[in-house]
């Protein structure tokens, strides 16, 4: 062995240097290892950092799990200093390159060197000058990195400070990974204990070899009635508990824990069971009891699930009176009309014309009362599946208020209404009909409580965005704990409170809250107790100005009124049921029309050729034929609009005829109005009868439409478009700016009602955007506004009116 050239002593003071190096790197290593948290961690790093080198100034940065830098802490700096340097705007610039440093970088002029990369001068944030850097590396990974630095005067870094950076930062690797593991373990700890704490299921875990209880959430505490009780009080309500399962067991919680009776590894799955509670209280709930084991298969605790099934039971309890009460209130006009229905058939010979005539009004009355609580019912399958369709439209609330009014007051033996609105209230966005359903049910519900007090007010006021309407009364009043639920469906079944719903369903304010919600506004009800009157509020969103009537409204058609000498429309009606023709021959009578009627599909291209209608009703189903089928013949040799009289809603009956060529579909039953318009409907369309569109044409980038001509260009070249292509893109354009619905653009092109299908708006949109050259998904020309319909935006050149986007008219 070669002799050392240094003297003895050297030797035993480089041994003390390096033992002291080591003593302290020990020192430093346990410091920053007695913590678990993730900022006292870095802390302690950056200190035990400085400490061992010397430094001044000492900078930590980390990168998380997807390479991100997502924490910068500095020792040494004071606040000011600190804050200059983290809103350092090259500070990106000048960590980034140093982050991308593998190896240790020690450096005696750091300015200098920074200066010649081109980055940026770091004086006038800190005083620095020599400069050390060691990456924080964990299994090969990169964690960040530890940036240490002395100011002028200092002495330099030295190799040995380097080296002890180097290992202090694999020390401190390890320290960073455990706390951040432990950091990532609480927190999916502590979203465990809230999710399981804030669960609608009752959760119980038990030791299973000592049968302790180790956690119930509040659920449970509420099923066992100690919300607020200690956990001593839920340990002697277990022991004071009867399990009584599916199979008729009845088990005594406390002479057999439960932890004891799952410990063999039974499992339960949602088996139903009756917890009999010491204060006599029983609760049906569903129980789930799974076993937790530990790595050599011993079970190491039970978790027990509970899901209190009252609610349940208590709404099927519910549906089982609303189902018996629906068929009580159908039952009892069904027992009117077969009761009066029969006496016609047996004395009809004996009747004198005013027994006839009060017989017929009793069957047409319980008729009409019938087809209400179908359509109640029906309204609350659309609610319940998100299909109720509204069609808001700008509307006067004066308007709507009267219409209730007059429908209410029709009846009779009303309480007398006063009005008192708010001046200047603005139009709402509003669909008539329904508005109108919830405004009159409302008065029904106020008139029903409140015979004692024979007045009812109606108010309305803005409120910001909304008109707030109002229906009060000083009848008996609401208790305080019955308002939050008057909405609720089927509470108007329960005792007393059916005299606040529609009929005693139960659904007629549950339908309100339902319609009033599709339009975007709130429904409540105030009282301030019994016999202290009641009021029932619903708030309409405000119609804005590009919604006003001049620019949104379908341009309003001539009347049906063809001159003096003009004759009645003749409307051909075919149907094999007697007393469908006979309703519907009497209509169109009293309609002013000329009816022709048959109930023999052999007759009808007889009847077209001698008569020459001008419309025709169709039935659906028809002895020996199709009724699509049919019409799809007659349309072969005869240009009429047809509209089908159908007892089949179903989407896919109502696709078929409108894809073979009808002009509008009516569900049975309908009413006379009804039918009236949907024929003037069709036949305005079918004969083609103008409408006033804007004079200038509509240019927006490329895309031109001219009016006058009913021409389409895009770059100058003349797009091939049909008829009903060219009136969605004018419709559209007219109301630039302006998202129109689906049913909308249904009643505007097609001249469709409620009944019409909206994918053939979504199919005419599709070709159209084809033929313009137009992207769905960058689109230029045709937006879609999502769970709304489609509009087009401003155009370039003159407006429909005349005048330019800045509002200037255009030069000769």
């Amino acid at each position: 062995t070669p002799r050392s050239t240094l003297p003895p002593a050297h030797h035993h003071q480089d041994i003390a240097a390096l033992q002291d190096r080591l003593t302290r790197l020990s020192q430093a290593s346990l410091s920053i290892n007695e913590s678990l948290d993730l900022d006292d961690v870095f802390r302690k790093v950056l200190d035990s950092a400085r400490s061992l080198t010397g430094a001044h100034y000492g900078v930590i940065t980390t990168i998380n799990d997807a390479g991100h830098n997502n924490a910068f802490l500095s020792s040494g700096t004071t606040p000011e200093e600190h804050r200059r340097l983290a809103e350092m705007p090259e500070r990106h610039q000048l960590f980034g390159y140093l982050s991308r440093l593998s190896a240790p970088m020690r450096v005696d002029d750091f300015q200098s060197h920074t200066r010649s990369l081109g980055m940026p001068e770091f004086s006038p944030l800190l005083p620095v000058r020599a400069f050390l850097g060691a990456p924080i590396r964990y299994r090969g990974a990169s964690m960040g990195h530890i940036y240490l630095a002395k100011p002028d005067g200092a002495p330099e870094f030295t190799r040995e400070d380097e080296e002890t950076l180097v290992m202090f930062a694999s020390h401190a690797a390890l320290a960073i990974a455990n706390a951040r593991r432990y950091r990532d373990e609480q927190r999916a700890r502590n979203d465990l204990e809230a999710l399981v704490s804030l669960s609608p299921m009752g959760v119980l875990v038990f030791d299973a070899r000592t049968g302790d209880l180790l956690l119930v959430n509040e659920e449970a505490r509420r099923i066992g009635g100690g919300q607020h009780e200690p956990a001593d009080y839920i340990h002697e309500l277990l022991r004071s508990t009867t399990l009584r399962r599916a199979d008729g067991r009845e088990i005594a919680l406390g002479e057999h824990p439960i932890a004891q009776i799952i410990r063999s590894g039974e499992s339960v799955r949602a088996e139903e069971v009756s917890l009999v509670l010491p204060d006599g209280r029983s609760v049906s709930a569903l129980l789930n009891v799974a076993s937790l084991s530990s790595a050599d298969g011993e079970v190491e605790s039970v978790v027990v699930t509970l899901q209190d099934m009252t609610p349940l039971n208590e709404l099927e309890r519910l549906r089982a009176e609303f189902l018996g009460l629906v068929s009580h209130e159908l039952r009892t006009p069904l027992t009117s009309i077969k009761g009066a229905a029969t006496t016609l058939l047996t004395t009809l010979d004996s009747l004198d014309p005013a027994e006839l005539l009060q017989f017929i009004r009793i069957i047409d009355a319980q008729a009409d009362h019938m087809r209400e609580l179908i359509g109640a019912l029906l309204d609350v399958v659309r609610i319940e599946t998100g299909t109720l369709s509204v069609t808001p439209e700008p509307v006067a609330v004066a308007r709507l208020v009267d219409e209730a009014r007059t429908m209410f007051l029709s009846g009779a033996d009303r309480n007398r209404v006063e009005i008192d609105l708010a001046p200047d209230l603005p139009r709402v966005m509003a669909d008539r009909r329904r508005i109108t359903q919830v405004l009159t049910n409302l008065l029904s519900n106020a008139d029903r409580h409140s015979r004692e007090s024979p007045v009812i007010l109606i108010t309305a006021a803005q409120e910001e965005f909304h008109v707030a309407i109002s229906v009060a009364d000083r009848g008996a009043g609401v208790p305080a704990e019955r308002l939050p639920h008057l909405f609720r469906k089927f509470y108007g079944a329960e005792g007393p409170a059916a005299g606040w719903e529609f009929g005693g369903t139960g659904l007629g304010l549950a339908i309100c809250k339902g319609i009033v919600e599709a339009h975007g506004g709130r429904i409540w009800a105030e009282s301030d107790g019994l016999g202290l009157g009641s009021s029932l509020t619903f708030t309409l969103p405000v119609a804005t100005e590009s919604d006003t009537p001049d620019r949104m409204e379908h341009p309003r058609l001539p009347s049906l009124n063809r001159g003096a000498a003009a004759p009645p429309a003749r409307i051909l009606a075919v149907d094999d049921d007697p007393h469908t023709l006979r309703y519907v021959r009497d209509t169109l009578s009293q309609a002013g029309y000329t009816p022709i009627v048959t109930a023999n599909p052999a007759d009808v291209q007889q009847l077209i050729e001698t008569n020459r209608p001008d419309l025709m009703l169709l039935d659906l189903m028809l002895p020996g034929i199709d009724g699509i089928e049919l019409m799809q013949g007659i349309l072969q040799t005869t240009n009429i609009p047809i509209i089908f009289l159908s007892a089949y809603g179903q989407d896919d009956f109502v696709t078929r005829a409108f894809r073979s060529g009808a002009a509008d579909y009516v569900v049975k039953p309908f009413s006379p109005t009804e039918l009236v318009a949907r024929i003037q409907a069709a036949l305005h369309k079918w004969a083609g009868l103008p409408i006033t569109e804007p004079t200038e044409p509509y240019v927006l980038a490329n895309l031109t439409i001219n009016y006058a001509e009913r021409r389409v260009f895009v770059a100058g070249r003349q797009v091939a478009l049909t008829a009903t292509e060219y009136d969605l893109l004018a419709q559209l354009s007219i109301n630039y700016e302006r998202p129109l619905t689906h049913d909308q653009l249904l009643r505007r092109v097609w001249g469709l009602g409620n009944s019409g299908d909206a994918r053939l708006v979504r199919t005419v949109v599709t070709r159209l955007r084809r033929k313009l050259g137009d992207n769905a998904h960058q689109p230029a020309y045709i937006f879609t506004q999502p769970g709304v319909g489609y509009r087009m935006p401003q155009p370039d050149g003159p407006l429909p009116d005349g005048s330019l986007p800045d509002g200037s008219l255009p030069k000769e």
